[in-house]
């Protein structure tokens, strides 16, 4: 697509930020109304996942130049609001207890669900980007449809509506507001390092003049976090989501300050070593989604998950900027260096947790 349209060095962080900046739109509006706490989740879910599917495909069926692509990137984040926080109330409707190894399962999905467009422009057998376009819009709606048939959890409880007032009963847990800025600071790294994992290896295979099969090898970097996300949801049944979310956060963050370095080794090193972060930088999500649930009022779990969603997104807009155009410019950093910034990101999230692991290291 990127040749078809003639699209500029920007495209990666342009097109995706677009996204992210209708996700925030959306999650914004849900969160405003409440829509996740007041209505049919179930119901949302597969509304939102059939409108995203129908806005992906429009890019194939009308005729396409850089500000529509955009606007229908935009128009697609916004209906991804209604499919990811939304997700997470369902989850929390079905599961009160073994949470986090549910929402382990639904990360993971998510997880899959972004590397899958990689899996198919592998060079083994690769796709047309309209194909590519198909087979994700077709799995889009298939998901909604199943969750749609599921119907809506045991534990469902309805909101009245949403009070401005409600912000500050949501933000004045301080549990709360320790989960939140911990998953802020997981977000700063997380879709930044997705959507940088082809140049990063591209930039590896110049330096070292090593052939890679870049779609396949980001599919598996990306993919291999639905591992991640189901093991860490067992093991936080152990040891609590809150220091699995501490050590998952912990390790991602280690590589951000250790990325500089990679490009030197060898190409098994370097593999490998983006392997163990793209476990790592997702690990915790589901964790943090779990430490929000918990932590927020059981009346406005859904708008304060579409709340601190939809900040987290922002942070991933901001992100991506920063880092593309450090990236592309003749900063005294380097491409080289670049993603160490990204380390910022877990340093302040693992310091934003300690309170909430002192006072329940368990939860």
């Amino acid at each position: 697509m990127q040749e078809f349209l003639a699209l500029d060095k920007y495209a990666i962080s342009r097109v995706t930020t677009a996204v992210q900046l209708g996700f925030i739109a959306g999650t914004l509006l849900f969160a405003v109304f409440s829509i996740a706490d007041r209505f049919s989740p179930s119901k949302i879910f597969f509304f939102s996942a059939c409108m995203a599917s129908i806005t992906n495909l429009l890019i194939i069926w009308i005729r396409l130049d850089v500000n529509i692509l955009l606007v229908l990137r935009f128009s697609t984040g916004f209906f991804l609001a209604g499919i990811y926080p939304v997700g997470m109330k369902i989850a929390s409707d079905w599961y009160e207890k073994g949470l986090g190894t549910a929402l382990g399962y639904l990360v993971g999905a998510l997880v899959l669900g972004t590397a899958f467009p990689y899996l198919l422009k592998n060079r083994t057998f690769e796709l047309e980007w309209k194909t590519v376009l198909y087979c994700s819009s077709f799995f889009a709606f298939l998901g909604g449809l199943l969750i749609f048939l599921s119907g809506d959890g045991p534990n469902r409880t309805r909101s009245t509506g949403f009070r401005a007032r409600d912000i500050f009963k949501i933000f004045r847990s301080k549990k709360f507001r320790s989960a939140s800025f911990g998953y802020f600071g997981h977000m700063w790294e997380l879709y930044t390092f997705w959507g940088f994992i082809p140049l990063i290896l591209q930039l590896y295979s110049f330096r070292n003049s090593y052939a890679m099969n870049i779609p396949l090898l980001s599919f598996i970097i990306i993919g291999a976090g639905c591992i991640s996300c189901i093991a860490v949801g067992y093991w936080s049944k152990k040891i609590g989501s809150a220091l699995t979310a501490f050590f998952s956060l912990g390790i991602s963050g280690i590589c951000c300050f250790l990325s500089s370095l990679m490009f030197s080794t060898p190409p098994g090193v370097f593999i490998t070593f983006l392997m163990i972060w793209g476990l790592a930088v997702i690990a915790d999500s589901p964790q943090f989604s779990t430490l929000v649930t918990k932590t927020a009022s059981i009346d406005l779990r859904g708008t304060a998950l579409t709340l601190v969603t939809s900040i987290g997104f922002a942070i991933t807009v901001v992100s991506l900027f920063i880092i593309d155009r450090i990236f592309h410019s003749d900063s005294f950093l380097g491409k080289y260096n670049t993603f160490i910034i990204l380390g910022a990101g877990p340093l302040i999230g693992l310091f934003s947790m300690i309170p909430l692991l002192r006072s329940n290291p368990k939860i």
